[in-house]
């Protein structure tokens, strides 16, 4: 246990025992927090800036440690929320952690790997809320905090909040309609791969959702593609390109991982598939952001094989 912690200049000495106890409560403090904001990076600096706030409290005047601590990391989410909505252009410069593992696998529902996972597509559509809507939200719906805690937290009465808390599910609810099996959604994204390793456009839009978004994390920053036609053609670029691919989870979702021939990964892809349609597409191409993940080994390479997701080169979109 760290006696004392610093940030900038400032040394801020730590009783212990309040240490100890908030020790004990960061693990849940970082669930709450990615689930806000949707990056782990943001979620601990959250959490630490809570801790130092602590700190610097006379200890006996925490009472609740669990209710003040989760009061205080809600408050600053909604500060970082409120400063993203400012910035729009900063909106997907990050993606949460991209948790692979093998088709078939079932690890990934199991106890804390999925707990430490979000799903790509709720992030999505959590950040096009409101702050004070993915705060109820999120409190409420994930946490099951009452209401009346959240009107305090976010500055609104209990009934306003669960207004908030209302809003938001609908718009959740309203983007996971018709949800199918995983043989299902496995079947509708290699149906995908197949109709853009072979150029097929009408193929492409009949298995992409109208309103289909793909955004695609490459080296020179996040491309969005909007809609069946624009994704289509985009899908469509990769026909001619040569590599192996395989599929894969990827935070439990459908995706794929591709090499080139020579064996470098080459990107990443997870598919939101709603109503038997894919509804949202994520993508990585950054090499840098492909270094930090964990792939496994390529397939046996063998050439001839089309492949999506930015094979056609990370930076062309």
């Amino acid at each position: 246990m760290r006696e004392y912690l610093m940030k900038g200049c400032d040394v801020v000495k730590a009783d212990e025992p309040l240490a100890e106890a908030f020790e004990e409560e960061r693990r849940r403090l970082m669930a709450v927090a990615y689930r806000m904001l949707g990056s782990k990076a943001d979620a601990e600096d959250v959490v630490q800036e809570a801790w130092l706030r602590l700190a610097r409290q006379d200890a006996g005047i925490v009472e609740n440690l669990s209710g003040w601590s989760t009061t205080v990391v809600s408050r600053i989410c909604i500060d970082v929320l409120r400063s993203r909505k400012t910035k729009p252009e900063v909106l997907y410069d990050e993606i949460p952690e991209l948790l692979i593992t093998e088709e078939g696998d079932g690890s990934l529902e199991d106890g804390a790997v999925l707990a430490e996972s979000v799903s790509l597509a709720l992030l999505v559509v959590l950040e096009a809320l409101g702050p004070a809507e993915r705060v109820a939200f999120v409190l409420h719906d994930m946490f099951a905090i009452p209401f009346e805690e959240i009107g305090q937290i976010i500055g609104r009465s209990g009934d306003a909040a669960k207004v908030a808390a209302s809003r938001a599910r609908r718009k959740v609810h309203g983007t996971h309609r018709a949800t199918v099996s995983r043989r299902q959604e496995r079947a509708v994204v290699d149906a995908f791969l197949d109709a853009a390793r072979h150029g097929d456009f009408g193929g492409l839009l009949q298995v992409l959702d109208p309103d289909v978004v793909w955004r695609s994390h490459t080296a020179r920053g996040v491309v969005v593609k909007l809609g069946s036609t624009a994704v289509a053609s985009r899908a469509q670029r990769g026909a001619r390109a040569k590599g192996s691919a395989r599929s894969v989870r990827v935070n439990g979702q459908p995706g794929i991982v591709v090499w080139s021939l020579d064996g470098r990964p080459l990107s990443v892809m997870a598919c939101t598939v709603v109503g038997g349609r894919i509804l949202d597409i994520v993508s990585v191409t950054d090499p840098q952001r492909l270094a930090t993940l964990e792939l496994g080994e390529p397939p046996d390479l063998a050439p001839g094989t089309g492949a999506v997701g930015g094979v056609d080169g990370p930076d062309k979109g």
